[in-house]
């Protein structure tokens, strides 16, 4: 489970530490929602859990007449967006939780969001709330991870942990996995009043090192982040040496060439208001 509190404190610390390899990663997911972002108007737009900012500084440098405000609980993390954008004069960033932000004044024509909504502790209530800060006729844009088994980054590193030190995942929690069950994110969808719900399906490739030396870049990237870290910083001495020379040679079973690349899956969903 990872929920606001994680966010304000340690995984917002080093998701803004880490921005730079989080962005590689997720470039694939980026450029999706860019171009779902292209099929409709972008006058006013809110990116939910905008992170270090890569996807609202993009529409903001694509959609220069647009504007841009991204939101995210982190303060750590929308520092690293305010200092990333402070020559857009389109865009701007606010700590603020999306199922309680409202500025009537700017009701956005689109609502994006990459990987930032399974978080939610009531998603019902978040997006029938960010529905209602919509103009008629508005647009919502979000990724979110398919089943765990389809991402071995996750589901295959957890596995090299000792067994025991990672919980269970609850399939109802907030976290990464949340919003995996496509039934069950039509259900939110459709009791917040959202209509024209479509889903689609990304594979891609997460890159995860990169260089002279991508397996070492993707080693220290998994020790800082993603469902492994916190568990293996737990770990005794002779037990985290285990658990890195495992997850060293599963990462070079990935690599090719300059990079180190695992399959990921994902959901594009989008929808209107009426």
């Amino acid at each position: 489970m990872t929920d606001r509190r994680d966010w304000e404190g340690r995984t917002g610390r080093k998701w803004a530490e880490e921005w730079r390899r989080t962005d590689r990663s997720f470039a694939e997911i980026t450029h999706r929602l860019l171009d779902g972002a292209r099929r409709g108007p972008v006058t006013r737009v809110l990116d939910v859990g905008c992170g270090a900012g890569e996807l609202s500084l993009a529409l903001a440098r694509e959609h220069g007449d647009a504007q841009v405000v991204g939101i995210d609980v982190s303060e750590q993390l929308v520092a690293v967006a305010r200092e990333r954008g402070a020559r857009l004069r389109n865009a701007s960033f606010e700590c603020a939780d999306a199922a309680e932000w409202s500025v009537p004044q700017q009701a956005p024509d689109l609502i994006v969001s990459r990987h930032g909504v399974m978080f939610f502790p009531d998603p019902m209530a978040a997006f029938a709330h960010l529905r209602a800060q919509m103009v008629t006729g508005g647009r919502l844009l979000f990724s979110c991870f398919r089943d765990r088994r389809e991402n071995p980054w996750a589901s295959r590193i957890a596995d090299l942990i000792p067994p025991g030190r990672i919980a269970a995942p609850d399939p109802g929690a907030p976290g990464p996995f949340a919003f995996a069950d496509r039934a069950y994110v039509e259900a939110i969808l459709a009791g917040a009043n959202w209509r024209d719900v479509a889903f689609d399906r990304i594979d891609y490739a997460y890159v995860a090192g990169a260089g002279g030396d991508p397996v070492s870049d993707a080693l220290t990237y998994f020790l800082a982040i993603g469902p492994a870290a916190a568990a293996a910083a737990e770990l005794d001495p002779d037990e985290r040496a285990v658990f890195v020379g495992r997850l060293e040679a599963f990462l070079a079973g990935y690599r090719d060439g300059s990079i180190v690349a695992l399959p990921a899956a994902a959901w594009i969903v989008s929808a209107r208001t009426d």
